[in-house]
């Protein structure tokens, strides 16, 4: 069954896509990742599926979800994120506990040069150039929104670590395909695959809608199923 609002089945080269939402518990980080997946897809798959997976239940479990309260931010972070484009889709880099990330995990300069070139962008009205220089640590990169799931609603979560190894390692448990993704309403990138030679653009155009639902739904998982 699809998500709210979501179509089950998307039309890609013309070719029909089943997205399969795959409800779980509320994932942390006292839960292994391979079992999680293992656990909720394996009654389901069927030969030639492929199981996608939302990069922030990965770092979930990766210990890299950060309470707002223990996060201190300085005032180079503070200032920073005055000048972020925040958007209902997510708030991004947009508040300091988020820029301060940005700053730990991509090093001071690379963020400052990153928000010089966001700035020309805006001046010659061209989006995304500070997340092209900064790089996908800190696109990926999620702070609270009204909708996420509690305890969520209060955390920054980072990025996933290695997602190319625990998609492999999952795909070894589940033998299926495996992609880690980083999905929104505004589009999205494939930061892992089990398989070099997975098309990470058709992936991208499959799951464009974003198809998985990380508050009430609690699906952070899903499996893709060609017709």
């Amino acid at each position: 069954m699809a998500n709210q609002n979501k179509e089950a089945i998307i039309t890609v080269d013309g070719k029909e896509y089943e997205r399969i939402p795959v409800k779980t518990h509320v994932v942390t980080k006292n839960d292994n990742i391979v079992d999680v997946v293992s656990k909720y897809t394996s009654p389901l798959l069927k030969d030639g599926d492929i199981v996608f997976i939302s990069e922030k239940c990965v770092a979930c479990t990766q210990n890299r979800a950060i309470p707002l309260k223990d996060i201190k931010p300085g005032k180079l972070a503070t200032f920073l994120s005055r000048f972020v484009t925040k958007t209902p889709h997510g708030i991004g880099l947009g508040m300091p506990e988020t820029m301060h990330y940005a700053i730990k995990e991509c090093g001071t300069w690379r963020i400052l040069v990153a928000a010089a070139c966001g700035a020309v962008g805006k001046l010659f009205g061209k989006k995304g150039w500070f997340y092209i220089v900064a790089g996908p640590k800190a696109a990926s990169i999620d702070g609270p929104t009204p909708n996420t799931l509690p305890p969520y609603n209060e955390y920054v979560v980072l990025g996933p670590q290695n997602p190319d190894a625990v998609a492999k390692e999952i795909a070894a448990a589940i033998k299926h395909d495996v992609c880690i993704v980083d999905i929104n309403d505004l589009g999205g990138n494939i930061l892992g695959c089990s398989d070099a030679h997975m098309d990470k653009e058709l992936l991208c155009a499959i799951l464009k809608d974003n198809p998985l639902g990380q508050d009430h739904e609690q699906t952070p998982i899903g499996i893709i199923r060609a017709h």
